[in-house]
């Protein structure tokens, strides 16, 4: 199927904004630079009530020069399904990884395969967590942490040739700052590894801000003596919502439970000497006058201090990131790359920053369903526009495929964001989305659910409550964003929202067949729908 590639809207759509001659000639570089866990909230640009601590200066500047979207809502949130997604242009039932733990299926069709053919250099650096076992396909050159990786001194397994095979890898050590280190090597491979007679696609993917949260001393440092607004739900009292009450991810139980080095943030097991020295010290005064106090603080007391030292680490590592996109985009301006590169920052998801008394991701709620998303591309984008139309990275493997002009495969299940991108949304445009959660029972046990979502409104099934507390208990929730924008309430047996309910519960379906859901999940049978 061919649908509107990106020479037909540069025709079409762009001559008003005035795109070069020049560029349209050659096929646009693409910059995808992914980082882990960055909740929208902790963007500047993004104007919440953290602006005023938030030190994104790269990114903001980024979105003043592009489009920043309001509504990016994953599909998963979770970090390797969604990884999945992006390669695949599907939904997790059908690209085989549903989970974390899951492996990735690298010999099915993928974005980076296509546009290798079509002669672009490819490469991935950074994250991949989609299983060692097998080497990333698609790419001319690849460097990816192993697992999750560590903050410090990174082991990472390369493959220079861009032979996918695992046998072919070497296992590369390195020392020092990770975020530093995987921009070090984007630089690198745009100055010394590609054909610079080709385009390129390139994605640095930073395993910050996924925890555990390690800043640099001389980051954290700057963030000595600042008070972080909270969250109005930091207390929530989660009363009669189900599944809600019944995770363990809240900051009050469940943040220190074997993680005390989250909390008070101990040196990792990794460090040098003179690595964990400078380490413990960045903390050494706080934890001090905590220990003094912590005897004689309420449960309260206790929760806000929790808090406070949760979001200073969480904030540093993502100033680490900002420092590091800015780095990569001088690097663009200073090689005469920037007009012809499109650059586009984003996330595996989002995350709960003590919103609803939270850490982690995982729910269909506003601050994990969505996702940071800004796109520059010079003469093409309006700088400084935003959009709430809603998308998804379900987009991102067809929007890259359009941008090189390339057919997009009739199984991908997601859309072009190239139309978007111009200003012309399309009058088809979805107006809802479908979410499915699978990873229970596991880590923070957080019960599956599938939810279709709009503008406003929220309709949630959790299908697979096993808690012996609640057995069956509060398995649909309505969320109405209009009336309650913290998500507080479930409206669900308001008999004034029957007909929305109604409404939305036929959507689902839809939007089930769709996307080819099957009536029990791929590894635990759950019953038919």
């Amino acid at each position: 199927m061919r649908l509107m590639t990106v020479a037909c809207v540069l025709l079409t759509c762009l001559a008003p904004i005035g795109r070069p001659a020049a560029a349209e000639a050659q096929p646009p570089n693409i910059v995808f630079i992914f980082s882990d866990d960055h909740a929208y909230q902790a963007l500047g640009a993004y104007g919440s009530y953290l602006k005023e601590v938030v030190r994104t200066p790269n990114l903001d500047k980024l979105a003043a020069d592009g489009m920043l979207f309001k509504r990016c809502m994953v599909t998963n949130s979770i970090c390797g399904p969604m990884r999945a997604v992006i390669q695949t242009g599907k939904y997790s039932h059908l690209n085989g990884f549903i989970r974390n733990g899951n492996r990735f299926n690298g010999n099915q069709p993928t974005f980076p395969k296509l546009l290798q053919q079509a002669g672009y250099q490819t490469a991935v650096i950074g994250k991949w967590h989609l299983g060692e076992h097998q080497a990333p396909q698609g790419y001319h050159y690849s460097e990816v942490l192993i697992g999750q990786g560590p903050y410090y001194n990174p082991p990472m397994l390369k493959d220079a040739n861009g032979t996918g095979d695992n046998k072919q890898r070497s296992k590369e050590k390195h020392h020092g700052y990770t975020t530093d280190i995987i921009t070090d090597l984007t630089l690198d491979w745009l100055d010394n590894g590609r054909d610079k007679s080709k385009p390129f696609m390139l994605m640095t993917q930073h395993k910050a801000p996924h925890r555990e949260w390690s800043p640099k001393p001389e980051v954290y440092e700057t963030w000595k003596g600042v008070v972080i607004p909270e969250p109005k739900t930091l207390f929530e009292d989660y009363g009669d919502h189900g599944p809600r009450a019944d995770q363990e991810m809240t900051l009050a139980k469940h943040f220190s439970r074997g993680y005390d080095d989250k909390t008070r943030n101990f040196a990792p097991g990794n460090l040098t000497d003179k690595q964990k020295a400078a380490y413990r010290a960045m903390f050494a005064e706080e934890n001090a006058a905590f220990e003094q106090a912590l005897p004689n603080m309420s449960e309260e007391e206790r929760v806000r201090w929790v808090h406070q030292r949760y979001l200073k680490i969480y904030l540093a590592s993502i100033q680490s990131v900002d420092e590091n996109v800015g780095r990569v985009l001088k690097y663009l301006e200073d090689n005469g790359l920037a007009d012809n590169t499109i650059v586009i920052y984003s996330s595996d998801q989002g995350f709960y920053l003590g919103e609803h008394g939270w850490y982690d991701k995982r729910w269909a709620y506003e601050e994990s369903l969505r996702t940071p998303m800004i796109v520059r591309w010079p003469g093409v984008v309006e700088p400084g526009s935003v959009n709430g139309d809603i998308v998804s990275p379900l987009d991102f493997a067809q929007t890259f495929l359009d941008i090189a002009g390339l057919d997009q495969p009739d199984d991908m299940q997601g859309r072009s964001l190239v139309p978007v991108l111009t200003g012309n949304t399309p009058d088809d445009w979805r107006e809802s989305h479908y979410y499915h959660y699978y990873e229970f029972p596991s880590v923070h046990q957080v019960n599956r659910h599938e939810a279709v979502c709009t503008d406003r409104y929220k309709l949630i099934r959790f299908y697979r409550v096993d808690n012996k507390k609640r057995p069956g208990h509060g398995m649909w929730e309505l969320i109405d964003l209009k009336v309650d924008p913290l998500e507080q309430k479930n409206f669900y047996d308001d008999p004034a929202y029957a007909d929305v309910k109604q409404r939305l519960k036929g959507e689902l379906k839809r939007l089930r067949k769709k996307y080819q859901v099957p009536e029990a999940d791929p590894d635990v049978p759950h019953g038919k729908y």
